[in-house]
């Protein structure tokens, strides 16, 4: 090759930065870069997700179990905390069907007061369009509606609000005025979850109650792996980046029988 025809040094450095961003899009093998993506900090559980993490630009699907289905309280503090570190791109949106959300609640939880805009919707199907709406809105990085079920409509229009306005969608499966619900539907949702409340356990020494914890079921996933675990919300002072710490993976048969008896309740 000449000189005159071989690529000039900034070129190919011009090259190999469009290749690097290229990887840094998409990651290793095609996966989602971290920031496309909430972590769980624990590869027990990132490992049974695509892309090593809860899909951002995408919404999923959570459910309580009982009692949880009509007033949502172990789900919504779940989804909370999931949701809290997207709060430092933007605002969250809460659809509520009853006017009973708890914002001082909401900040233990690490989910800031200022940044979150409340709106009660009358109905399910107002509330479906509200959330449609609030995702599409700019500078909304995160939605969480309440509805007894999405069927595969709104469930497709709600996606296809995540993927052009780049935001999150959270439904919390709820009958707030209680009654016979739905049934499943089918669901486009990304991922769904059963979520229910777990005993807390104090640290060795310390007096009272330890930090709040929820029985987790990933149910269903598109392109990973289900499983069950025990998560607990992490301390203030520990790393926000993941919000909660995996106590046990209800699968690992290798725990001694007093443990699982405990961890059964």
């Amino acid at each position: 090759m000449s000189a005159a025809a071989r690529p000039s040094l900034a070129t190919l450095r011009a090259e190999i930065a469009a290749l690097e961003r290229g990887v840094g899009e998409r990651g290793v093998g095609g996966l989602r870069r971290a920031s496309e993506v909430i972590g769980f900090g624990d590869a027990r559980v990132d490992g049974r997700l695509p892309g090593g993490g809860l899909a951002l630009k995408s919404w999923h699907a959570f459910a309580g179990e009982g009692l949880d289905l009509e007033t949502a309280a172990a789900s919504a503090a779940f989804v909370a905390r999931l949701a809290a570190p997207l709060a430092s791109r933007g605002e969250l949106v809460w659809v509520l069907r009853r006017d009973d959300l708890y914002a001082p609640g909401l900040v233990g939880l690490g989910l800031p007061a200022e940044r979150l805009i409340q709106v009660c919707a009358p109905s399910e199907d107002e509330a479906m369009a509200v959330m449609e709406d609030a995702l599409r809105t700019p500078g909304v990085v995160a939605v969480i509606g309440e509805a007894d079920e999405v069927d595969l409509v709104a469930g497709r229009r709600l996606q296809l609000a995540c993927e052009q306005s780049q935001a999150t969608g959270f439904v919390l499966r709820r009958r707030p005025f209680g009654g016979a619900g739905k049934g499943e539907t089918g669901s486009a949702a990304a991922t769904r979850w059963t979520i229910a409340p777990s005993p807390s356990e104090p640290a060795a020494g310390d007096p009272g109650l330890g930090a709040q914890r929820w029985q987790v079921k990933l149910e269903r996933c598109r392109g990973g792996r289900t499983g069950a675990w025990i998560m607990e919300g992490r301390e203030e002072e520990d790393d926000a980046a993941h919000p909660f710490r995996l106590v046990a993976d209800l699968g690992d048969h290798d725990l001694a029988p007093e443990e699982r008896l405990k961890l059964a309740g």
